[in-house]
């Protein structure tokens, strides 16, 4: 084949491999995207099957280990006109408290032996609750300093948590007009009555929240 010829086969092959690449569907968008003008006003439920708060804490200085509370329930009220003013309450049942080993579950919220204090929960703990009292949004609206007050063992503390915006949108499930955030905080065990061990089990619990809001 000459040189031309072998040129304009290519040119054909090129634009109908380009034609062939545009006919291709697009991958499916997500449903949420971090786009805080996709946020609506009103009162939101925490999604229990969604949203987990995550904890780790050193071991003898030799690892840490960590685990998840699940089920969170409360709510989330939001003005995108004013998201200074939002209020967050949630509770975490702490006999949700899901671990890899059965034996670390057991320890958590075993009652005390022989009628002493337990050295962590004990078998029947209240859950932990977590009420906002002010919220300072970060610019472009997708961080935020949220400060409240933690109760966990009977004890109330305040506790600051650093926030991200992570999506907003239509659950395609259910329809319902979702948030979703993220935070990170670090908390003193021993500041809610919980020192057994200490120090050779970490006083610093380091916690990780992701949650999904739906609007009611």
């Amino acid at each position: 084949m000459k040189p031309i010829a072998l040129a304009l086969s290519a040119l054909a092959l090129g634009v109908g491999g380009v034609a062939a690449l545009e006919a291709q569907p697009s991958p499916p968008s997500k449903p949420g995207l971090v786009d805080v003008s996709r946020v609506a006003g009103g009162t939101y439920v925490a999604d229990g099957s969604h949203s987990l708060v995550a904890w780790s804490v050193d071991h003898f200085g030799f690892n840490d280990y960590f685990g998840l509370f699940g089920d969170v329930e409360g709510t989330l009220t939001i003005d995108p006109a004013n998201p200074s003013e939002a209020m967050v309450d949630v509770t975490v049942p702490i006999t949700s408290v899901a671990v890899v080993s059965d034996g670390l579950r057991d320890h958590l919220l075993r009652p005390g032996k022989d009628g002493a204090e337990p050295d962590f929960f004990g078998p029947e703990p209240e859950p932990a609750r977590f009420v906002s009292r002010s919220v300072e949004v970060g610019p472009g609206g997708v961080t935020a300093d949220v400060s409240g007050y933690l109760t966990m063992n009977g004890v109330t503390r305040p506790v600051d948590l650093y926030v991200r915006f992570t999506g907003a949108g239509t659950n395609p499930m259910n329809e319902r007009a979702t948030i979703g955030f993220e935070g990170r905080t670090t908390i003193q065990r021993s500041d809610f009555g919980i020192d057994y061990a200490l120090p050779m089990v970490g006083d610093d619990v380091t916690l990780e929240i992701t949650a999904a809001f739906e609007k009611q």
